[in-house]
């Protein structure tokens, strides 16, 4: 067993009502390696991914999605570029899910979604995804309760439909507390090289924080099912955050065991002139 090893995200079970201020925030008090030796580990890991996204590429029989939810300055892109490093971009694509445009809109609120879906052999990751209806949706009203209250069950029908088409779901939400968005978004305003990333709404979405706490909460409870559960990541700091995630995703990979398939006929002693 590696040192490694423990750096695990919060799980809980299936049906459980939780509620985010009993889940840690920052990596244990006891871990007897620090962020040199995980950013290491990390690029290994990345190394060791990029070899097992290769024969699920060549088996083009499964797929992978990653999604990544958290509160703004939680590290979605922070992560990508950390973990998912040395992925061939020809199987590995990332969509960034935004303010819905005109065609999205005229479409079932799950649509942009599932048509950014993973296709078989590749690896999909989802910056925000189908949780900004039941997250943004309801904390500023945009449709009635009546309707987003709906939209759990619409969640876990579509992610079971990726499921038994073959897509192994990996949820994570990037865990932060309070206290250090205040300090992220400080950084933005203090740091020049950093301006381009402060938006002014994002301190009124500040103000917003409990009513995102308990949407998530929401969230979470009601979506983790059997076939795609919940990882709770702590991320307050940036290097543990990449660090459980690696660690979650180099297993993924290590589960489906995907293997180059068999050449179709025998081309031993062939000589290509």
């Amino acid at each position: 067993m590696s040192k490694f090893d423990v750096a695990l995200p919060h799980v809980f079970k299936s049906g459980d009502s939780i509620k985010l201020k009993d889940f840690t925030s920052g990596p244990p008090e006891d871990l007897d390696f620090g962020k040199k030796a995980a950013c290491k580990r990390i690029g290994l890991n990345a190394v060791e991914m990029a070899a097992m996204a290769k024969r699920l590429y060549a088996e083009n029989q499964r797929s992978i999605l990653l999604v990544l939810q958290g509160m703004d300055t939680a590290g979605k892109d922070g992560t990508i570029r950390s973990v998912m490093r040395g992925m061939n971009p020809t199987s590995c694509q990332v969509t960034s899910f935004k303010v819905p445009s005109a065609e999205e809109l005229d479409h079932d609120f799950l649509w942009r979604c599932h048509n950014a879906a993973p296709r078989r052999g590749n690896i999909g990751i989802f910056n925000r995804s189908h949780y900004e209806n039941v997250l943004v949706v309801r904390v500023h009203s945009l449709v009635p309760k009546s309707e987003w209250n709906k939209y759990y069950d619409h969640i876990n029908d579509f992610e079971k439909l990726l499921s038994d088409n073959g897509t192994k779901v990996v949820k994570c939400f990037l865990h932060i507390s309070k206290e250090t968005q205040r300090e992220r978004l400080q950084e933005r305003v203090d740091v020049p090289e950093k301006h381009w990333k402060f938006n002014p709404g994002d301190l009124k979405e500040r103000k917003l924080w409990p009513d995102y706490q308990r949407a998530y909460e929401d969230a979470l409870s009601n979506c983790n099912t059997k076939h795609s559960p919940w990882h709770i990541i702590p991320s307050d700091k940036k290097w543990y955050r990449n660090l459980v995630i690696s660690q979650l995703l180099k297993k993924v990979f290590t589960d489906l065991d995907p293997q180059f398939p068999a050449a179709e006929e025998d081309f031993r002693g062939l000589v290509v002139e």
